[in-house]
């Protein structure tokens, strides 16, 4: 990615286009922890070179680079705050043009725009640390919105538990049977989604990604709409998405066998609203004062009953109309899964493939089967 000898400490001076490098420096500021031990780790390194100016911020795990096309006077480079840069960056007016120069002590940056001048403390480009990047031997594309639906039908499934920390990301692997799917638990819940596989993905090892790549990535594929380049090893992993590359270490661990936790004997079928069901939960958990804001729910013939009931605030039930056809059967669940679930069905219809009432239920969308929902029943 970048190392010692590669950065330069000549004479950086340059003149950028204030959006462009706010849409950079925006960029870092998640990558960047506000609160941290060592001072170099606050800053972004800034390299000056040819017509662009290359943007770095690392957490020794993350670490993204952002290039901006630049007005090159003098070739060089340094650090500064992240935080700092981006806040006065971002509330200078808009298509103003920014000049930034070294001063000739070398120990400050001067930021020029208009009639507005500041004076940046700097740290020198050498101390920045560097990411050795290894031999990433997968290399494939996928489109934006497919990563993006794997991530967004499963992120909010990943553990947030340290312990477990195998946990706190997306497991993504190839299937045998041609799929790329990604799978998040935390042991109470399990989300998993897939696409086609992409072509030359079918060498890939199965990976870890962690929850802040997660989060980085996701922000990044926001912004634009084709393909992404993924490479990876069996350590890390490299996304190019247009002018930005995140690179980050996978979480080491083996992912548990999830797929044993998945129930294949559930054979009563439940189809409801999901419209109606969600915003029945959501009404209904006001009345569960515990943390976990468990809910009944009761299932016969064409009916469901959801319920709570606190010694503090009192009860509450809603009946909703379903459509099954088995023994009636009862639930408890947290309120908070369920609707967790719903806001991942895209058609009308949340199918619920049950067991009995002390076996994982599976949630699906009636109008999606390349993604399921386990959620692991509640005494109430």
């Amino acid at each position: 990615m970048m190392t010692a000898e590669s950065l330069q400490t000549d004479f950086l001076h340059l003149v950028v286009e204030k959006q462009a490098l706010l849409k950079a420096l925006a960029h870092c500021q998640g990558v960047v922890e506000r609160r941290n031990t060592v001072p170099i780790l606050a800053h972004v390194l800034l390299e000056a070179q040819g017509n662009s100016l290359k943007i770095t911020a690392t957490d020794l795990e993350i670490a993204l680079i952002e290039t901006v096309p630049a007005h090159i006077k003098a070739s060089g480079s340094t650090t500064v705050s992240a935080h700092l840069l981006f806040d006065v960056v971002r509330k200078l007016p808009e298509g103003a043009e920014i000049e930034l120069k070294m001063e000739e002590e070398g120990t400050s940056l001067r930021l020029q725009s208009g009639r507005s001048s500041y004076s940046f403390a700097c740290l020198p480009a050498l101390e920045f640390p560097s990411m050795t990047a290894e031999n990433l031997p997968c290399t494939f594309k996928i489109h934006g919105a497919e990563l993006s639906r794997l991530i967004d039908k499963t992120r909010f499934s990943m553990s947030t538990e340290e312990t477990r920390y195998y946990l706190n990301g997306i497991f993504f692997h190839n299937t045998a049977d041609g799929f790329l799917r990604a799978v998040a638990t935390d042991g109470l819940r399990l989300a998993q989604a897939q696409v086609e596989l992409p072509p030359k993905a079918s060498t890939m090892p199965h990976v870890i990604v962690s929850r802040k790549t997660i989060q980085e990535i996701r922000k990044l594929i926001d912004e634009i709409a084709e393909e992404i380049t993924l490479s990876l090893s069996e350590n890390q992993v490299r996304f190019a998405v247009g002018t930005s590359v995140l690179m980050s270490r996978l979480i080491e661990g083996k992912f548990p066998d999830y797929e044993k936790v998945i129930p294949f004997g559930n054979d009563k079928v439940l189809e409801v609203d999901v419209k109606a069901f969600a915003e029945a939960v959501d009404r209904i958990s006001i009345m569960s004062t515990d943390k976990l804001r468990p809910v009944k729910i009761r299932v016969e013939a064409s009916t469901m009953a959801i319920s709570a009931h606190s010694s503090e605030t009192g009860s509450a039930v809603e009946e909703i109309e379903v459509k099954y056809g088995s023994n009636s059967i009862d639930f408890g669940f947290n309120a908070r899964f369920i609707l967790d679930v719903t806001q991942q069905i895209s058609s009308p219809t949340l199918q619920i493939l049950i067991g009995d009432d002390t076996q994982a239920i599976i949630a699906k969308d009636a109008g999606d089967d390349s993604a399921l929902y386990v959620l692991m029943p509640m005494r109430v």
